[in-house]
């Protein structure tokens, strides 16, 4: 259940302890329950401070839209397939496999030498339509072509990741599944910091208590460009993602030739969706949040060495059909890089075949919060299909 936090214009409800967040965040939140187009805002479990908006928030907007609501990652979210492999299918030597998914995916800065061929992501369509519609965006990205279209299938950097896990308890003991997290790289980064500068020089932002929460509003052709960028962006991620699975998918095979696939579960988790609730037509902004209608199967993964969880939504109105989209951190990158090590990298990550140099201490699952803890704060807006333990982890 939620505590709802008053002292702004709309109430907060929140599904953390608001004792437990850090002060910067709920100076945040106030800030955006104090926004004049504000219908309402929902915390997640998982909230931590964030650019502009706080991430794990869910704000609901009469008519207008924050592109600092959305993040930088437009798109940005997760997509598991459950395999027909168990654990004593995989081979003894996970580093191979590993190199294997390494190999097939770039990771960090990378990108492919040439674009994915569209064929190999079976049911996913409509490619020659979503490319020839890049040249409406905003006229900064157009030089940006080329290497948008040889980053779809690739993973990025920071807290992205691909792994290999394996359910845990209940009948599907031992199943493997396949996990990855990414959002719409570059082109996503470069389309949203355009949109945002726009933002802040809009005559009625001018007196916000954060620039960062600048607004367009409905009826503008800021506006109208904005949510032609948004969507063509949140498509970009979920392309990125369905390449990335076929690739994986494709590696494990090579490994392990007999392996079959379940359909995917995909969900965005820093996005825009158009929702109506309490008769009202809103613009509902997820940033650090999955969508949790009733029936929608989402994933909530937490740290690199700690597991993750595939659920099933309530459909909770109070939250605006929304849960968590992770653990959370519960440290910023650079406190964890001072008090971590590799040393402690490896101890905490024990059991799974990844990285566990210093280029990633910044992830270790130390810098996040208790996954255990996070699902249980949230068990009237999803209920759990099933756990997962990674043993393998690609990072960026």
């Amino acid at each position: 259940m939620y505590t709802a936090v008053e002292g702004s214009r709309v109430p907060i409800r929140m599904w953390a302890d608001p004792t437990s967040v850090e002060d910067q965040a709920m100076r945040q939140l106030h800030n955006v329950a104090n926004l004049p187009w504000v219908h309402g805002v929902a915390v997640m479990p998982d909230v931590h401070y964030g650019k502009g908006a706080t991430v794990g928030s869910v704000i609901a907007m009469r008519d207008a839209v924050s592109p600092a609501a959305v993040g930088v990652d437009i798109g940005c979210g997760m997509s598991a397939v459950r395999t027909s492999l168990t654990a004593a299918d995989l081979p003894d030597d996970l580093l191979k496999l590993r190199r294997r998914i390494e190999s097939a995916v770039p990771v960090g800065f990378g990108l492919h030498k040439s674009p994915v061929n569209p064929a190999k992501v079976h049911g996913v369509g409509g490619w020659d339509a979503f490319w020839k519609s890049f040249g409406d965006l905003h006229p900064g990205v157009q030089d940006l072509h080329d290497r948008a279209a040889r980053q779809i299938g690739s993973l990025g950097g920071g807290n992205h990741f691909i792994e290999v896990c394996l359910e845990q308890g209940g009948d599907d003991e031992g199943r493997v599944w396949l996990m990855l997290h990414s959002g719409s790289r570059n082109i996503g980064k470069e389309l949203a910091e355009r949109h945002m500068a726009v933002a802040r020089k809009l005559p009625h932002n001018a007196d916000l208590p954060d620039p960062d929460l600048a607004v367009f509003v409905a009826g503008t052709p800021e506006m109208q460009a904005y949510r032609r960028d948004l969507f063509w962006a949140q498509d970009y991620a979920a392309r990125n993602r369905a390449t990335m699975v076929a690739l994986v998918k494709q590696a494990l095979k090579d490994v392990v030739p007999q392996t079959t696939f379940d359909d995917a579960i995909s969900c965005h988790h820093n996005y825009v969706a158009e929702e109506t609730y309490d008769g009202v037509d809103l613009l509902v902004t997820r940033k650090g949040a999955i969508r949790a209608g009733s029936g929608d199967l989402g994933i909530i993964p937490g740290s690199m060495g700690t597991g993750s969880y595939i659920v099933r939504g309530l459909g909770n109105a109070s939250s605006f059909q929304s849960a968590s989209h992770g653990a959370g951190r519960r440290m910023s990158r650079n406190k964890a890089k001072k008090l971590f090590t590799a040393d402690d990298l490896a101890a905490q990550t024990a059991g799974v075949e990844c990285r566990k140099d210093s280029g990633v201490v910044d992830e270790i699952p130390a810098a996040y919060k208790d996954i255990e803890t996070v699902i249980k704060a949230q068990t009237d807006l999803v209920e759990v299909v099933a756990h997962l333990k990674q043993v393998v982890c690609v990072k960026g």
